[in-house]
């Protein structure tokens, strides 16, 4: 497998163990501490098969610093948006595992890795899958998603369903658009992939695993992803914070970009 038929191949396995387990006895907490176990077990079990010299950050195991010399890191959250998973009734939650590589540095030949972000020295995500399990759907780098054509009537900006920034408002004010509530923040960014949302607008921090592997597939697919203040989203970061995140439609990206920093 390549990398990014091994990164769907790893959401898939998720999905596997996932899905059983919604359907089954457990719920509530019980459920989605569950859900978070199996999934990783079930990831690392692929990468740990395929790739066993890569490093792997992931939500659900302890952060090896080991990660922050290696030229490939895995960056995975085997279950994003486990309140929507516990749930039972929601589809919007997702599987994320996305691939980072370090650019070659001077005089070692190729220059960025592909999709790398202009101002990021050390190197950038180069191959990722987002599974959607609750829609049987795995969405991927490579072939990219094909973005549909934005239905008829105002623009729409995804937030958080639990606590939607104030920057988002104010986003979708000057854009005239409505607020769409949503799930886990790897389904909001593909909800714009989707065009079911024409931007997401995100303040108050998540971690890296949280935006990795979507944030991939969206801009393989062509979306604009920056930082509110349109700066690069720099992954394998020593800390796994990221603080604010923007992905929209190209087109957008001015007007967005321009609203968030008059609320800033």
């Amino acid at each position: 497998m390549n990398d990014v038929e091994l990164a769907a191949a790893a959401a898939r396995a998720a999905a596997d163990v996932l899905l059983p387990l919604r359907g089954g006895d457990l719920a509530g907490g019980a459920l989605g501490d569950a859900g978070d176990a199996a999934a990783q077990r079930a990831v690392a079990a692929l990468l740990a098969e395929h790739r066993p010299d890569d490093a792997v950050l992931s939500e659900e195991a302890a952060d090896d610093p080991v990660r922050l010399g290696a030229d490939r890191v895995w960056i995975v959250d085997p279950l994003d948006g486990t309140k929507e998973y516990r749930a039972g009734d929601r589809h919007d939650w997702a599987v994320h595992v996305a691939l980072w590589e370090r650019r070659p540095g001077p005089g070692s030949g190729s220059g960025a890795a592909p999709g790398a972000a202009p101002g990021d020295a050390a190197g950038d995500l180069t191959a990722a899958a987002v599974g959607l399990p609750a829609l049987d759907e795995v969405l991927t780098t490579a072939p990219a998603p094909v973005v549909p054509p934005r239905p008829a009537g105002p623009l729409r900006v995804a937030v958080s369903r639990s606590r939607p920034p104030e920057v988002a408002r104010a986003v979708a004010t000057a854009l005239g658009a409505d607020l769409v509530p949503l799930g886990s923040a790897g389904y909001k960014v593909l909800a714009v992939v989707r065009s079911e949302a024409d931007a997401y607008v995100h303040a108050g921090g998540m971690y890296q695993w949280d935006s990795a592997a979507p944030v991939a597939v969206a801009r393989a697919a062509g979306l604009w992803t920056s930082r509110l203040d349109g700066s690069p989203l720099v992954y394998n970061a020593p800390d796994p914070w990221l603080p604010d995140l923007v992905v929209c439609r190209p087109e957008l990206a001015d007007r967005v970009l321009a609203a968030a920093r008059r609320e800033a």
